[in-house]
């Protein structure tokens, strides 16, 4: 008989959320399945209501911790959101039981040394009385970039798209967001928050990720829309403590050079799967995205003058 003391607890809660991407679901969670974690992890996903058969899937899968929480809604032919990314997000951290928290994207995979790096690292530094709070992972936009990087945001503060996060720091800064910001900035604001608590942010330079960023262009088109409003909100946040007016600098990149980029076209689902050609999906999201940004933070830099 299974007792309670029988129960293996997590030291790794691996979460993330997904919407119509069971193509590239799979692959990402067969890149996690691949890992080399030689200690217990869990794995929780957080599906939006997905009608491509991702929730069958996931239900079927005995090693997956899934809550679906149907965050669509179409009035005419208009489709949103009806909650945040960070409401929905928050549904999985608050889950989630392990030490470490593990955030990617449903559109990305590691390489089966990523987070077993990125543990051990974290380890080492707490094991040293460092008081660390989240631990970014490089990544690159495959197969479009060469260079793996990670991102600062205000102040130079480095911030974590990808990585792990210590879940007793991610509690005492408050979760994430959930009313401040429809999909952006949420993550540059949960960093903001545990450096603002005392904790540091660091970055391991062995951890590195894939992140294949034009997995659903639509879908992508539709996150733009709240670009403006989302960073508007993300400085009136921190104006006075890392923002300041005068010197509106949102961030930047931090690049992680004489490293050799790693193959990962087997972590991927073939490419006629995305139904996009190889040229094609090179020029369209960095265009838009160029286009998006820069329509935005001209707008921004306006209202700040």
């Amino acid at each position: 008989m299974t007792t309670m003391s029988d129960v293996v607890q997590p030291l790794v809660s691996i979460v993330l959320g997904t919407y119509n991407r069971r193509t590239f679901l799979e692959s990402t969670i067969a890149s996690l399945r691949a890992s080399q974690i030689d200690q217990p992890y869990e794995i929780i996903v957080v599906d939006g209501g997905s009608t491509d058969g991702t929730i069958d899937w996931l239900v079927a899968q005995r090693d997956i911790i899934t809550i679906v929480q149907h965050n669509r809604e179409t009035i005419g032919e208009t489709t949103r959101r009806k909650r945040s990314w960070g409401y929905f997000m928050n549904l999985g951290f608050k889950c989630a039981e392990g030490r470490y928290i593990c955030l990617i994207s449903d559109d990305s995979v590691v390489h089966p040394d990523t987070i077993a790096n990125g543990v051990r690292r974290f380890d080492r530094e707490l094991g040293q009385g460092r008081r660390l709070g989240a631990l970014a992972f490089y990544w690159r936009s495959w197969p479009a970039e060469d260079r793996y990087r990670v991102g600062i945001t205000l102040s130079n503060k480095l911030f974590v798209n990808h990585g792990l996060f210590l879940r007793d720091a991610v509690e005492e800064a408050g979760w994430i967001d959930e009313d401040r910001y429809s999909f952006y900035c949420a993550d540059g604001d949960l960093s903001l928050k545990i450096w603002n608590s005392g904790f540091a942010i660091d970055a391991c330079e062995d951890a590195l990720l894939e992140h294949f960023e034009d997995a659903d262009i639509g879908l992508r088109q539709g996150n733009l829309a709240s670009l403006e409003a989302d960073r508007r909100n993300y400085t009136a946040r921190w104006t006075g403590i890392y923002f300041d007016p005068s010197s509106p600098v949102l961030g930047g990149w931090i690049y992680l050079d004489g490293v050799q980029t790693r193959n990962a076209n087997h972590l991927f689902p073939p490419i006629a799967a995305t139904g996009i050609s190889p040229p094609e999906r090179k020029r369209r999201v960095p265009a838009l995205l160029k286009k998006c940004v820069s329509r935005s933070m001209q707008k921004l830099v306006n209202l700040l003058k």
